[in-house]
């Protein structure tokens, strides 16, 4: 690792003047991905402003019932929240699933919205990568590719975002607000992340230097039953190579309102709005949630060796949202 320089916030306005919109300035919060980046060499940033001291840490209620959650919150203290739990477990269970418990307790929920992929050729200095390297090409397409992406990806990038915690807040409609030099924003979760195209380096619709202050939950019935369901290649803290963050309400045997998210197949947390319409309105059935997942999957395009991915969220959607459905119907 590099010499860098090092810097502590005072505030959050201290803190976005400290960073500016220098390139080679980073937010420091748990370090949990930026530092195994940094030693690695494909982070190298010239210096560091540490934000941990911010006034960043609480989870509160909103006025009108929803939630909001600092940047610092760290994922230990966000699973463990009683209205969390509560309100939106779906979420509960997703940061639980997400890392163990060490780095759960140094992670923070802004790092989380902002950790980079896990693809083996970003971190391989000696591959072409076009996230790492614009330009470079992309070494996955013909290489090991089988948990990369089978949705919205493009020929520049096939890498699959890795949060848990972001295929919850994607079902839930989170906001996520930051803080500029000038001044506050806020920008939906669903735009947050940016489609690939053909500048996979580009990965989010933050302002250059902006400082990520929190994430805004707003009120969901629906998400009282809700469930996170993760695949992994092994039981132990392992990534994803397919999850599922899913809300239903059925009434009267009908589905009233239904919310999904799609994890590890895209790089990005990949809203099911065509499975969501597909089931509005229909019945709560392992026919309809079958037939719902084709809908979405329809769109999919996986490389030689990670078709089965199409096979394990269809699998993955009927096997929760039945689930879920008998909870309703006890």
């Amino acid at each position: 690792m590099r010499e860098f320089g090092y810097l502590r916030a005072p505030d959050v306005p201290g803190a976005v003047a400290l960073h500016g919109a220098d390139g080679g300035t980073r937010f420091l919060a748990g370090g949990t991905n930026l530092v195994d980046l940094m030693k690695a060499g494909v982070e190298r940033p010239e210096r560091l402003v540490d934000v941990t001291g911010l006034p960043l840490g609480a989870i509160e209620p909103t006025a009108d019932g929803g939630l909001r959650i600092g940047a610092t919150v760290s994922n230990s203290d966000l699973a463990a929240h009683p209205q969390v739990r509560r309100q939106y477990p779906v979420l509960s269970q997703a940061v639980l699933a997400g890392a163990s418990g060490q780095l759960r307790n140094m992670a923070t929920v802004g790092g989380n919205l902002l950790q980079r992929t896990r693809c083996a050729y970003f971190t391989d200095l000696a591959r072409p990568c076009n996230k790492r390297t614009p330009g470079s090409g992309c070494s996955a397409v013909t290489g090991e590719h089988r948990n990369h992406a089978i949705l919205g990806a493009t020929e520049h990038c096939v890498a699959v975002h890795p949060s848990d915690m972001g295929v919850a807040l994607a079902a839930l409609d989170a906001v996520v607000s930051y803080e500029t030099l000038d001044g506050p924003g806020a920008v939906p979760l669903a735009d947050f992340y940016l489609p690939v195209a053909d500048t996979p380096h580009e990965e989010t619709a933050l302002p250059p230097g902006a400082l990520i202050t929190g994430v805004t939950l707003p009120p969901a019935p629906v998400a009282a039953r809700s469930r996170y369901r993760k695949v992994r290649e092994r039981a132990s803290y392992a990534f994803a190579i397919g999850s599922l963050a899913a809300a239903l309400d059925v009434r009267d045997g009908l589905v009233h309102e239904v919310r999904l998210a799609f994890g590890a197949v895209a790089s990005r947390p990949w809203r099911a709005h065509a499975a969501e319409r597909a089931l509005t309105g229909g019945p709560a059935s392992a026919e309809a949630f079958a037939a719902a997942a084709d809908a979405e999957l329809a769109a999919a395009a996986p490389l030689p060796h990670n078709g089965y991915k199409v096979t394990l969220m269809r699998n993955l959607v009927v096997a929760v949202l039945t689930e879920l459905a008998e909870e309703a119907g006890r």
